[in-house]
């Protein structure tokens, strides 16, 4: 008896910790998702992905979803942040639709900036774009300026949202979380991140339902731990700030002073990595606000795009 208890306690113990390390992350059906979302939004976020269906590309390996749409002379690439996909911008998208190509893709588990060129530049040549512009927020707004310090002879002109520089101090202040990440099950990453949103982002962005509902959609089941994996080692990696007053390209930062997720101190080293450009600041709408204040935020971009 003793020595059936010696290999079956340890067993038993193996199988409790792998279900629990292996259960699935929560997944609820659209409707529940966005049942306090008004219902204008939420068609309008249907018809866009139905419209607009996923397209894909191959590249070294892994598997790239995205959209091209769009008519015009001239290209946007939209880039999204940490929590985000390629139709977190469908207001934007819909709204420059009859005025340029626009492309916005969805990262998938790639762990370096140099993977993530690569996989966006293979869909520009795909969709047969040389030049383009380009517009990122929070981790691809810091895409944004790696792609403009290293293709910058591809840019016309940059917008960097609600984002970073180049800096130690993200690094610094998530050194044990970077480091326990990948140990982590996925469904406790995702309850912490949707406890994230929930306690920060859902306030500062006005209680807006929108921004609440559409993460909470790409929190439970979405997206994957090793995308999120992927894309914090991307918002650690450092590279040089492009001279965009050398370079000659047109650069926009918008920001927003309640911002929770880009601290004060680094919104300022933001606009010191880049003297000179101008700033748009909008008050108390949060990370998000090409969401919760999209008509906002689309005529900041119209502006810019149009000068």
């Amino acid at each position: 008896m003793r020595k059936k208890l010696k290999w079956i306690i340890p067993l038993i113990l193996v199988v409790a910790i792998a279900a629990i390390y292996l259960r699935p992350t929560p997944r609820q059906p659209f409707d529940e998702i966005y049942a306090n979302v008004d219902a204008e939004t939420v068609a309008s976020l249907q018809s866009f992905r139905e419209a607009h269906p996923v397209q894909q590309l191959d590249v070294e390996g892994v598997t790239w979803d995205y959209v091209a749409m769009g008519q015009g002379e001239e290209t946007i690439l939209f880039l999204h942040g940490m929590t985000g996909a390629y139709d977190i911008w469908w207001n934007q998208l819909n709204a420059f639709e009859n005025d340029y190509r626009l492309i916005s893709v969805t990262y998938p588990a790639v762990e370096t900036f140099d993977e993530m060129s690569a996989g966006v530049l293979a869909i520009l040549e795909k969709e047969g774009v040389d030049k383009f512009n380009v517009v990122g927020s929070s981790l691809g707004g810091y895409f944004a300026q790696y792609l403009l310090a290293t293709y910058p002879e591809r840019i016309e002109r940059a917008v960097f949202a609600n984002t970073f520089p180049p800096n130690d101090l993200i690094a610094e202040k998530n050194k044990s979380i970077g480091a326990a990440l990948p140990y982590l099950p996925e469904w406790l990453i995702m309850d912490v991140l949707k406890g994230s949103i929930i306690e920060n982002v859902y306030p500062t962005a006005g209680h807006s339902e929108i921004v609440l509902a559409y993460m909470m959609e790409q929190l439970g089941g979405r997206m994957s731990k090793a995308q999120e994996v992927g894309r914090f080692r991307c918002v650690v990696e450092p590279f040089k700030a492009a001279d965009v007053e050398a370079l000659g390209i047109p650069v926009l930062i918008i920001e927003a002073d309640n911002d929770p997720l880009v601290e004060l101190a680094l919104r300022e080293q933001l606009k010191e990595a880049y003297p000179g450009v101008p700033v748009e600041t909008l008050h108390d709408v949060g990370h998000f606000s090409y969401m919760n204040e999209a008509d906002i935020y689309t005529g900041i971009l119209e502006t810019f795009f149009g000068e």
